[in-house]
């Protein structure tokens, strides 16, 4: 009895007919509707929670895991055969006619290979032999992606012994060609053995088809190590889905294809991952879980320094690249950047981005590209990269051919998408790179009409740029000429600040000694206490917090100051007016939110406008109206910096005060 069981077991049809109950059991509803589309020859896809099939049937989940290519095929001829049984049980009014092509898409949510493993769910670059012909899940950012082709993905044949027709795959290790059985696969009572068979004519079954290239995230590497890429195949429903620049999740199949016939060129197995399921993660860019006992500290620490806020701002200021000593401007400004205001879309569908941009112009050995690096790792997702030094797609996007076919290939600012791009020595970009970075940073889209291909990219990224002025900076002349670059593109950046390498002894002294003092103590400091300091972990949650639960809005007071200072900005503007337009407007608004993100607040008042002012007045874009900034480079925390502000606020206020109509601010 137990041997006919298991004899049973080895039949497919047996696990086909416990698919079947399943599906109908659990996914009536996604079948009728299924059902009850009028189009008989789409690809309709059926989500199956694998955890739900685990718990129901623990042996079907093994046999997917172990041995997918031959029961997912099983999967969508019982999805098939579902179907039929309630389309015989609807009433004729509600049918759509049978469909010919339903495919079983597996999704792990919930299950045990949603975890990362070494052995479901490897990074890119771990995949090896042994993950060959398992189920499998694997996490990139799409760097490529091809035209969709049409793919042949059966035919019939007829075999002219017995007459019987039996179908015929194309072999992806043979690079999609056809070969047929050497004798008839027709088992019967007794196999006919025939060796000859002929094509039975229109029996081709097409398929959509379109592969892509992903690559596995630079933020899990370690330094010095290569991010690693895999080709993948859509089909069908997949295609495209999913374009360059996008995160990924894709479950399917590892296989592999022989590489193309070369003269001299050892042929070799490419790995190739067919996808049953695709899933884009961009709306689920923040990987990092802020606990609740991690919030409960951040509302502690701004409980103690209530009656001081600026003391706290400051304690958080100082955490941004501690080995550079002073440049509180500096870090103020990467502080917001990465932080960012509110998006805004109006009733036109028009959008006003939240992403702020900062450009650091300043002599060699001025702190650039620390901060640059340092900000990277503040970050959830970043891209960091040179003017000169970026790949062939350059900084935004540019088409590849790859085999005989043009793909399109993602640049650094598109696979930034969501998070921050870093590009240092900024004045060397590449000419097509200069044309296109404008639309990147406004706009925050790429347009793209090369070699046939037209389309149009995100590149939500916040842009921090860095670089060296045009021989010895001279400040009689704009910052266009002393950098090389175009009003147009430094207009893009919400903050620039000039790092200049003046002679100050009393600075020198300062420094010197700050360095000499490092140097002695030992930086390994454990101190969970947040008032005292701010460990690169907790720093990085806190900045994903405020951007993720804060939506500030400006109060009436915070408007008024803003509006004034615009409005006398345009009046004093002389060879600087094509920096002082709307989009400056834009970028104090933008700056005032994050200031009010970074104080924990949900509420723009005076306080985030005037530093929003104070920002924008370091900016050397702008004619300085308030002149009591001084050098970006020397600035320092104060001991006070609450009476120091209020001293700024009083000198910005009696600048306002010669607008028309503005209200006294001390009533």
């Amino acid at each position: 009895m137990e041997k006919e069981k298991e004899k049973e077991k080895e039949n497919p049809l047996y696990w086909k007919q416990l698919m079947v109950n399943f599906l109908v059991r659990n996914h009536s509803d996604e079948l009728r509707s299924i059902v009850s589309s009028p189009d008989l020859n789409l690809h309709f896809p059926l989500f199956v929670d694998l955890a739900e099939l685990m718990d129901h049937h623990p042996l079907t989940f093994q046999l997917l895991f172990y041995k997918p290519k031959t029961y997912l095929p099983l999967f969508d001829e019982a999805s098939l055969w579902a179907h039929v049984l309630l389309l015989n049980d609807m009433a004729d009014d509600k049918k759509g006619g049978e469909k010919k092509f339903i495919h079983v898409r597996i999704n792990i949510g919930g299950s045990p290979l949603e975890c990362p493993c070494p052995v479901n769910f490897p990074s890119i670059g771990r995949v090896r032999v042994q993950h060959h012909g398992i189920l499998l899940t694997l996490k990139g950012i799409v760097i490529r992606s091809g035209a969709i082709k049409m793919h042949e993905g059966e035919r019939m044949y007829m075999c002219q012994k017995c007459k019987n027709s039996f179908p015929v795959y194309p072999e992806v290790e043979a690079r999609n060609s056809i070969s047929l059985p050497s004798i008839c696969p027709i088992q019967g009572f007794k196999p006919c053995g025939g060796t000859k068979f002929q094509y039975v004519e229109n029996t081709i079954v097409c398929h959509d088809y379109q592969e892509i290239k992903i690559q596995e995230s630079t933020q899990v590497l370690g330094v010095g190590a290569i991010p690693r890429s895999i080709l993948v195949i859509l089909k069908d429903d997949l295609v495209d889905v999913v374009k360059a620049g996008d995160d990924v999740i894709v479950t399917g199949v590892l296989t592999a294809k022989w590489s193309p016939e070369l003269k001299d060129v050892r042929c070799d197995l490419d790995p190739v991952f067919i996808a049953n399921t695709i899933r884009r993660i961009n709306e689920l860019k923040s990987e990092i879980n802020t606990l609740h006992d991690t919030v409960i500290k951040f509302k502690q620490f701004w409980a103690h320094f209530k009656d001081s806020p600026l003391k706290g701002r400051n304690a958080i200021l100082r955490a941004i690249c501690p080995q550079v000593f002073g440049l509180f401007t500096v870090k103020l400004a990467v502080a917001l950047t990465l932080i960012g205001g509110v998006q805004h879309v109006d009733a036109t569908g028009t959008r006003v981005r939240g992403e702020s941009h900062l450009l650091l112009v300043g002599d060699p050995g001025t702190g650039k590209s620390q901060f640059l690096k340092f900000a990277a790792k503040l970050s959830n997702r970043s891209v960091i990269t040179t003017g000169l030094g970026s790949t062939s797609a350059g900084l935004t996007v540019t088409a590849v051919k790859d085999g005989g076919e043009w793909m399109l290939e993602a640049g650094a600012l598109v696979l930034a998408d969501g998070g921050l791009c870093c590009i240092d020595e900024f004045d060397s970009m590449r000419e097509h790179d200069r044309a296109t970075i404008h639309e990147a940073m406004e706009q925050q889209t790429i347009s793209v009409a090369k070699a046939g291909l037209v389309t149009t990219l995100s590149s939500r990224t916040t842009v921090f740029g860095a670089t060296n002025p045009k021989g010895q900076y001279d400040p009689d002349q704009p910052l266009s000429v002393n950098t090389t670059l175009s009003g147009p593109l430094l207009s893009r950046f919400d903050i620039v600040l000039v790092l200049l390498d003046t002679k100050n002894p009393d600075w020198d002294a300062v420094v010197s000694s700050h360095i000499l003092s490092e140097a002695e103590l030992d930086s390994t400091t454990n101190d969970e206490d947040l008032v005292n300091s701010w460990p690169l972990p907790t720093l990085k949650r806190y900045i994903q917090y405020v951007k993720e639960h804060f939506r500030p809005v400006l109060t009436r007071e915070a408007e008024i100051v803003i509006s004034s200072y615009y409005q006398l900005q345009r009046k004093s503007a002389t060879h600087n007016a094509a920096r002082t337009t709307v989009r400056m407007l834009e970028s104090l608004i933008r700056l005032a939110q994050a200031h009010a993100r970074l104080m924990f607040r949900n509420e723009v008042t005076r306080l985030d406008a005037i530093t929003a002012i104070l920002c924008i007045e370091s900016s050397m874009t702008t004619s300085a109206i308030v002149d009591c900034i001084g050098n970006a480079l020397h600035s320092n925390f104060t001991d006070n910096p609450d009476q120091e502000y209020a001293k700024q606020e009083r000198l910005i206020l009696e600048k306002l005060e010669s607008i028309d109509d503005f209200p006294d601010m001390n009533e």
